[in-house]
């Protein structure tokens, strides 16, 4: 039995795909010409992040712009985020999680007394709050605020290491 698709043109066989034979071998060799500019991205990011292990998207994006106009590679931000999402090489954010408060303790919890007050005038109610500021990743400085609720005006508060 004979091949009957043997004799058909090239020319032809891009008609009935709605491309014209010019449109094919560009297309063909800017996917060749993408396919290097992107490995030479991926393993300058890899030499980046040997040093640099968690730096994300963003600043990578800027510490890439000499290599990739020295190299004449035209990438966006956001295709630099597809082509890293692309190679699994997306830096996740960590979640910074401090607990500070313990509600479930042993201790004795007091009542809310001011639960439904609403102050009319200043100095009838004050309210205080304690909040810690990190100074460095072993310390950290605690600030207590106390606040008038109905000016939230603060009257006093005391910075201390403990």
């Amino acid at each position: 039995m004979k091949n009957n698709f043997q004799n058909i043109g090239f020319a032809k066989l891009c008609s009935w795909f709605g491309i014209t034979r010019q449109a094919y071998y560009q297309n063909s060799w800017k996917a060749i010409d993408t396919t290097i500019e992107e490995e030479l991205i991926l393993q300058q990011v890899r030499q980046i992040r040997a040093n640099h292990p968690r730096l994300g998207t963003r600043k990578l994006y800027d510490k890439l712009q000499p290599f990739m106009l020295e190299n004449g590679i035209k990438i966006g931000r956001d295709a630099l985020f597809n082509l890293l999402a692309a190679n699994y090489l997306l830096i996740r954010k960590r979640k910074r999680r401090i607990t500070t408060t313990n509600s479930y303790h042993w201790l004795r919890k007091y009542p809310n007394l001011i639960k439904g007050f609403v102050p009319t005038a200043p100095n009838q109610l004050w309210v205080s709050d304690i909040t810690y500021w990190k100074i460095n990743p072993q310390e950290h400085l605690y600030i207590s605020f106390i606040t008038d609720a109905y000016s939230h005006k603060t009257v006093g508060y005391q910075v201390a290491e403990t």
